[in-house]
């Protein structure tokens, strides 16, 4: 009742609604007007008025609304520092009411609700529960309404509780859901504040899989929304050419529509599904409409249409793939926090049930470029080779302008007309300028038959994709392309423990894991390969197994009938760098840097680096402060192998930030990241990672390891040698002397393996050989 009688006041508050010259920030805020606030807003600071808080807190949301994310989180700097001198007051009439709201919130909720759809969900909780600290606080210096603050309230926690459920943390955004529901809704302002609080429990509910309560709620919004649609109506909304539906009603009927399908409600899920897709608005509406098709997917999967459901899943990769970063904006907003991920697993599961092979595997291919871009978003900086910087540099910056006004529906002529290039026209030039930096920053695959010619005689191509409860293997030669499915049932748990039997050095435990391994990964595969080289490109948790400690069922390794090499991904072939002249003895070594900490010091590591060294007449040798990331960028092009004997760090939140330990100084910190290399330039055919854990990079879902290997092969590196985890000094020295000494007789691929079967001979359990791997070219 009391929610009715909010709605009445609502829609006699419309009838007296002001005159369109009238309207100030407040109102179009509640309006939803957020392109007219900020044309408005600007206005005035434009011609004097000045940027006070009372009309700057409006303009920051705004801002963020209407997804310019730049401005909004500047906006939010600069209103911060307004505040610090005691401007604290936002102010605006609504139908004639006076409101005066403590603006301390404000700065902190836009940085929550940018960095949720920036991707950035650490910094999103943070910055909301500063927010949320001022947000029920009284500000002593102003008389105002109870409602904005609590708006601004149930806001920040749907922010919080979305941002929480991205991070995997269900109990945080549990406690921030109940927050919500512990609310209350004061009399003043109660539509649009009630409304706010549905809204925010509804996508609360939705992000925590609890579909019964999030109906319950987006039913509580509907009505809500009657009196907002008459307010709304009433102030000119649709002068614009704005259309209220589709502003409002076509998250929530895909909300519905989401809950109707998880709770089993098909034949209704399905009519609000076709009722979305039906609205021509929704091509604009890109989260959303990929969102739609792959719902209605899932639908006509179950329903038997095997063909419906690919195409829907098709169209659903289309409009993904047209941004440069998965920004989460539309779906986050309404509890979508599932990943983009699975549009791509369903499709490839029915592309090679129906053994439609090529098209499976190029969406593979697809899926972990999609992975990749996403990872590599934030970097504005990247060396291309062949490329001018500063042109680089201005082609990734029209790339996000483009990306971001598409985001905004904008369509391509429009954006062009108003400065914004067309987001089509600036990939094309990014390919043509520089091919291999476009396809970290878009997606983009190598066609299957140019990636066979690119594999070498006598070698084979295995690819595994493994998400969700699927796990495929695709087998690619110069002649054929093979795929089979395979028991993918506790996997992770599988790789895990024979990771860590391999750290029980006497026992023989691992035997056993490795045998069963070799069972459910490569004996099916073995009638398809048909060659003793391979290339291994694996996928999620497969990352971190060493192939060629596996196990026949006959007592053979797998290293005794095969070599391996491996790559990130098959269309990184067409970018391997190819070999030039040889400098055979032009080698630096960076052998135990001063990390300023005794337990961090590697003895053998430096008596590594010194037989390394001297295995080549022109190398250098960098030792405790000489191996610094300063001198390795001084010198690092010079060489043509750089080997490195040193701590590694492997940092899976923050993948980019994962790096080498060498000494720092005045210049640099002496942590060489994987975001650093991504801007650096090698001319090296070997770069060795002798270290802790360096071959590791963040595994995630669809995700390729994007770790040193990937950073170097981009840097110029045409191959890298690097370890799986911390591998023993002396064993190590062993392996990597007979690795070097190996070079001049056979290829990188055959002296890693001889060098692993010799050390193999002094040390039989595979954890002393087994943790090195090859990455990239063979020769």
């Amino acid at each position: 009742m009391r929610i009715l009688l909010g709605i009445a006041c609502v829609a006699a508050a419309a009838a007296a609604a002001p005159a369109r010259a009238d309207e100030d920030q407040l109102y179009l805020d509640g309006a939803g007007r957020y392109a007219d606030l900020v044309a408005l807003t600007e206005k005035e600071f434009a011609s004097g008025i000045e940027r006070g808080a009372a009309r700057l807190g409006w303009l920051c949301i705004a801002y963020g609304k209407v997804k310019q994310y730049t401005n909004a989180l500047k906006c939010a700097d600069e209103l911060d520092a307004r505040i610090a001198r005691g401007d604290t007051t936002m102010n605006g009439r609504y139908f004639g009411i006076e409101y005066r709201s403590d603006a301390r919130p404000v700065p902190d909720m836009v940085r929550a609700d940018a960095f949720v759809e920036l991707g950035r969900y650490a910094e999103a909780v943070k910055a909301g529960e500063r927010a949320l600290e001022w947000a029920g606080k009284d500000n002593p210096d102003a008389t105002w309404s109870q409602w904005p603050p609590k708006r601004f309230r149930v806001l920040i926690l749907g922010t919080l509780v979305i941002a929480s459920s991205l991070q995997g943390d269900r109990e945080r955004a549990s406690k921030f859901l109940q927050e919500i529901e512990d609310t209350s809704i004061p009399y003043v302002g109660a539509p649009i504040v009630m409304l706010n609080k549905r809204n925010s429990l509804a996508r609360a509910y939705l992000a925590l899989g609890q579909y019964d309560k999030a109906l319950e709620n987006l039913e509580g919004t509907a009505t809500a929304s009657l009196g907002l649609g008459i307010l709304n109506a009433l102030s000119s909304y649709g002068a614009r050419g704005d259309s209220l539906a589709d502003q409002t009603e076509v998250p929530r009927l895909l909300m519905r529509a989401k809950a109707l399908l998880e709770l089993g409600r098909l034949d209704e899920a399905k009519a609000e599904l076709d009722r979305i897709l039906g609205n021509p608005r929704i091509r604009d509406m890109g989260d959303l409409y990929w969102l739609a098709q792959f719902a209605r997917g899932r639908i006509a999967e179950q329903e038997k249409d095997a063909a419906r459901a690919a195409a829907l899943y098709a169209g659903a990769v289309e409009v993904i793939e047209q941004q440069r970063a998965t920004i989460n904006s539309e779906a986050s907003k309404i509890g979508f926090v599932g990943d983009k991920q699975a549009v791509y697993e369903r499709l490839i599961a029915l592309l090679v049930e129906q053994q439609r092979l090529p098209e499976a595997f190029d969406y593979v291919e697809r899926s972990k470029a999609r992975a990749l871009v996403d990872l590599l978003a934030s970097k504005k900086d990247f060396a291309a080779e062949g490329a001018d910087p500063q042109k680089t540099r201005q082609i990734l910056a029209q790339l996000d302008a483009a990306d971001l006004a598409s985001r905004g529906g904008t369509a391509a002529g429009d954006a062009a007309a108003g400065g914004t290039r067309s987001l089509d026209g600036v990939r094309q030039e990014m390919r043509q300028a520089a091919p291999e930096l476009s396809s970290l920053v878009t997606v983009t695959s190598t066609p299957g038959e140019e990636l066979k010619s690119l594999i070498g005689e006598n070698e084979s191509l295995v690819e595994y994709y493994y998400q969700g409860n699927d796990l495929y293997a695709f087998v690619l030669g110069r002649d054929r392309l093979a795929a089979a499915k395979l028991d993918a049932k506790g996997l992770a748990d599988a790789v895990q423990a024979f990771r860590s039997s391999l750290q029980e050095l006497g026992s023989e435990r691992w035997r056993e894991d490795a045998r069963a391994l070799h069972a459910r990964l490569w004996q099916p595969l073995e009638g398809s390969i048909g060659t003793t080289r391979v290339i291994v490109v694996a996928h999620g948790v497969l990352h971190y197994l060493p192939f060629a400690a596996l196990l026949g069922a006959d007592g053979k390794l797998a290293i005794e009938r095969y070599s391996f090499r491996s790559l990130p991904s098959a269309s990184v072939l067409k970018y391997l760098k190819p070999q030039v002249a040889k400098k055979d003895g032009l080698l630096l070594a960076l052998g135990n840097p001063d990390l300023d900490d005794a337990r961090l010091d590697l003895k053998f590591a430096e008596d590594e680096a010194k037989a390394v060294a001297g295995l080549f007449p022109e190398s250098r040798l960098l030792l405790r402060r000489d191996a610094s990331e300063s001198n390795l960028k001084k010198a690092g092009g010079v060489f043509s192998r750089i080997h490195f004997a040193t701590h590694g760090r492997f940092q899976a939140d923050e993948p980019l930030s994962s790096g080498l330990y060498l000494a720092k100084d005045a210049e640099n910190d002496g942590l060489l990241t994987v975001g650093e290399l991504y801007a650096m330039r090698l001319d090296t055919d070997l770069v060795t990672l002798s270290a802790c854990e360096t071959g590791l990079g963040k595994v995630a879902n669809g995700d390729d390891v994007v770790g040193l290997t990937r950073g170097f092969l981009y840097a110029g590196a045409r191959s890298i040698v690097a370890s799986l985890w911390s591998v023993d000094d002396k064993a190590t020295a062993m392996l990597m002397e007979s690795f070097y000494g190996s070079l001049a007789q056979q290829s990188k691929q055959e002296a890693l393996r001889s060098a692993q079967l010799k050390t193999r001979e002094a040390f039989p359990h595979p954890f002393f050989w087994a943790a090195f791997q090859l990455t990239g070219r063979a020769d």
